[in-house]
């Protein structure tokens, strides 16, 4: 399997050399155990143009330099060789009238370079050359500009703001202090929050923070957000594991859907059996705001309900669910339900949830901004998209398989309604007002 990490110098060296002893793309990515594809792009991505001659001749790249009789195009001749034809002069494709340029066709298909061809010796057309050492270069270019600036939008750094500047800085309570009371809410790290001050984001500035103005800035451990140690047996193998010694009991596919970034987000819970779909809308994809909504499910079902339809809880690595304690015990310590995570890059292992996802983007594409929406709009969109029958469920519709799992009062609890079958309606239409 190719390995994921970057293509180092020694890496591109490799490259070049077997480049120029016309090795494939597929040969070179078995040597540097990477895809073929990330050869192609490499070389692509790093093109050095070069508009050279060849040995005896001069640079000249036009269609007719080998039938062309013009002569002293310049007036006077700037040429050595004033006696001979113009297409002889580097200075031929700048100031010729009929100039029309030609492109080496070679060049459209792999390798895209000059390393290696064999008619560099006799070739006057421009040259797209492959060098190791400037590819290197635009890497490390990129690789540091990627890593500059803020990497939240608009939205979110405002919501973080709400959280923090106003009613938390201005009252004197330290960073440390808010990130470790706060750490549903805040989805940066200690680090991240002074920047941004530093960079005037936020409405507090640096002389609201005394111990910065105190001291001079030192280096501190880096605080990574999501603490790896929740998902200690909690991994997708412990979740195997436990179904199996668990057979009999419902899964429910926990996800997170978005808009426009930054925006308003959707946390979906997905009843695998019934295909059965709830969508919760949150103003941001903090882990608070999940802990919130299983919390309200849990009092609104009652505690009973609640451990019967969701025991099992498998869901992604995001920040939202990087407190998976909050949502298996309530307030008593009473274990209500069982956390388990995904695999990272995984999301086939949840593929029945991602499948019912389509029907949300029906609604809302990626990239839509769901400021203006509601709680009863959403609730409207997945009522319709419950009352749409299933071949696999043997053409009955969720809301009606959830029914027959778990009782009319359930959904009734849950706020859902069954749309007839003549008028389930697929898109954004159901979110016109009257």
């Amino acid at each position: 399997m190719a390995n994921q990490k970057h293509l180092t110098q020694d890496d591109r060296f490799k490259i070049n050399t077997m480049l120029e002893q016309g090795a494939s793309f597929k040969a070179i990515g078995r040597e540097l155990d990477k895809d073929c594809t990330t050869i192609s792009k490499e070389i692509r991505c790093h093109l050095v143009y070069e508009k050279t001659g060849c040995m005896g001749k001069a640079y000249n790249s036009c269609v007719h330099r080998f039938k062309c009789d013009r002569r002293l195009i310049c007036d006077p001749c700037t040429s050595r060789r004033n006696t001979h034809f113009c297409h002889f002069c580097k200075s031929c494709n700048s100031k010729c009238p009929d100039y029309e340029q030609e492109h080496c066709p070679k060049l459209n298909r792999a390798p895209y370079v000059c390393n290696g061809c064999t008619d560099l010796r006799r070739c006057t057309l421009e040259k797209h050359f492959y060098h190791p050492v400037s590819a290197q270069r635009e890497y490390l270019s990129v690789l540091s500009e990627s890593r500059q600036g803020i990497s939240l939008t608009e939205n979110e750094a405002r919501h973080l703001d709400s959280v923090i500047s106003p009613p938390l800085i201005m009252k004197g309570q330290s960073i440390n202090h808010i990130c470790t009371t706060n750490r549903d809410s805040i989805t940066v790290s200690e680090s991240t929050i002074y920047r941004l001050i530093d960079y005037n984001v936020f409405t507090a500035k640096n002389i609201d923070l005394p111990r910065k103005v105190r001291y001079a800035k030192r280096r501190v451990r880096k605080h990574l957000k999501v603490d790896k140690s929740c998902r200690i047996n909690r991994t997708y193998d412990d979740f195997n594991a436990f179904i199996s010694s668990h057979p009999d009991l419902p899964i429910a596919e926990i996800d997170s859907v978005e808009g426009k970034k930054g925006g308003k987000v959707l946390l979906t819970i997905h009843f695998v059996k019934a295909e059965f779909m709830l969508a919760f809308l949150r103003d941001a994809n903090d882990s608070q705001s999940v802990i919130d909504i299983f919390e309200r499910l849990y009092w609104e079902l009652r505690p009973d309900e609640f451990t019967r339809i969701m025991p099992v809880l498998l869901g992604d690595n995001g920040t939202e669910f990087s407190n998976p304690s909050a949502i298996e015990f309530d307030r008593e310590e009473n274990q209500r339900t069982h956390v388990f995570y995904c695999d990272p890059s995984a999301p086939h292992q949840k593929g029945s949830a991602e499948r019912n996802h389509e029907f949300i983007r029906m609604f809302i594409p990626k990239g839509t901004d769901m400021d203006g929406l509601t709680q009863a709009d959403i609730q409207a969109m997945m009522d319709h998209i419950n009352s749409v029958c299933r071949k696999s469920l043997g053409n009955k519709c969720p809301y009606d398989m959830m029914e027959f799992l778990y009782g009319e009062s359930i959904l009734h609890s849950l706020g859902c309604t069954k749309i007839p079958a003549q008028d389930v309606t697929l898109n954004r239409s159901v979110f016109k007002k009257d």
